[in-house]
């Protein structure tokens, strides 16, 4: 991703509010698509399984056409990190599949990524992979909570990835999370690892994706001709997962996860904002 000038869009507590509603119906979504995995069904299937949910509900995918993207998501095989296009290929037993997609309600958007084995796992590495790539997220937004400036986030990524994974697990260099609101992608870069500058200071009003990256092994890759797909080159496999996440007065609120992040922020000591779905 291209660095961002650091101008933030700071959300007031009433479109905090519109963006929980477009990251509820979106964690619907990765509900319904998780629900669909399986040996033989294509990521084209699953692509047009969710833009039909998306616009059953009155939204609109936001990945479609961004940029010229052809598709309302990205799903990711394997080798590829991020920004695979879906088609035709059936999905195998033990393949790594990440699945990353937004909509807008209302003029707001979500982000948020997941990542799957397909049936059983190939190996204990793809558990893992799987698993600390999961954590490493949660690991960022629970820091988000104590933030003194938005670089904190990707500095207790790094080192939750260095604790749990050693040297197994790279990040994906040059490529991270941002900030989100009325556009998809905005101020600030919200990095994965520890950079200079850190970035804005962390106050509420606040909306970011967070994304860790990881990928077994070296953390090589290169871009493919269609300028989109990013795939790793020393033989590992990767994964990714996202979650959008707001600072409000009361905590943060996670507004992709199904019960605002509650349930796991709890288990690393931090109390979730009140969900204003939930009223």
């Amino acid at each position: 991703m291209s660095l961002l000038p650091e101008r933030v869009e700071w959300k007031t507590p009433e479109q905090i509010a519109v963006m929980r509603r477009s990251g509820q119906l979106l964690h619907r979504v990765h509900d319904m698509l998780e629900s669909e995995i399986r040996p033989g069904i294509t990521t084209d299937e699953l692509d047009s399984l969710a833009h039909t949910m998306i616009r059953d509900a009155g939204a609109t995918p936001n990945f479609l056409g961004y940029q010229g993207y052809p598709a309302t998501l990205c799903i990711s095989v394997n080798d590829v990190v991020v920004h695979g296009i879906p088609d035709a290929r059936p999905l195998e037993e033990g393949d790594v599949v990440s699945i990353d997609g937004g909509l807008i309600i209302d003029g707001w958007h979500s982000d948020a990524a997941r990542t799957h084995i397909v049936g059983r796992p190939r190996s204990v590495g793809d558990e893992d992979l799987v698993r600390i790539t999961e954590e490493a997220l949660w690991a960022g937004i629970a820091a988000l909570a104590t933030a003194d400036r938005v670089g904190d986030v990707g500095a207790a990524i790094e080192d939750f990835v260095e604790q749990a994974a050693g040297e197994s697990l790279s990040h994906l260099e040059g490529f991270g999370g941002h900030g989100i609101g009325t556009a998809m992608h905005q101020a600030p870069d919200v990095m994965n690892y520890r950079v200079r500058p850190r970035g804005p200071k962390v106050r509420p009003g606040l909306c970011v994706a967070i994304e860790p990256m990881l990928i077994q092994g070296q953390g090589n890759w290169e871009l493919e001709d269609d300028e989109w797909t990013v795939r790793a080159t020393g033989g590992g496999r990767a994964a990714h997962a996202e979650h959008s996440v707001a600072v409000t007065e009361q905590g943060l609120l996670v507004l992709t996860a199904g019960d605002g992040g509650a349930a796991e922020l709890a288990r690393r000591g931090v109390v979730a904002a009140p969900d204003p779905l939930a009223a």
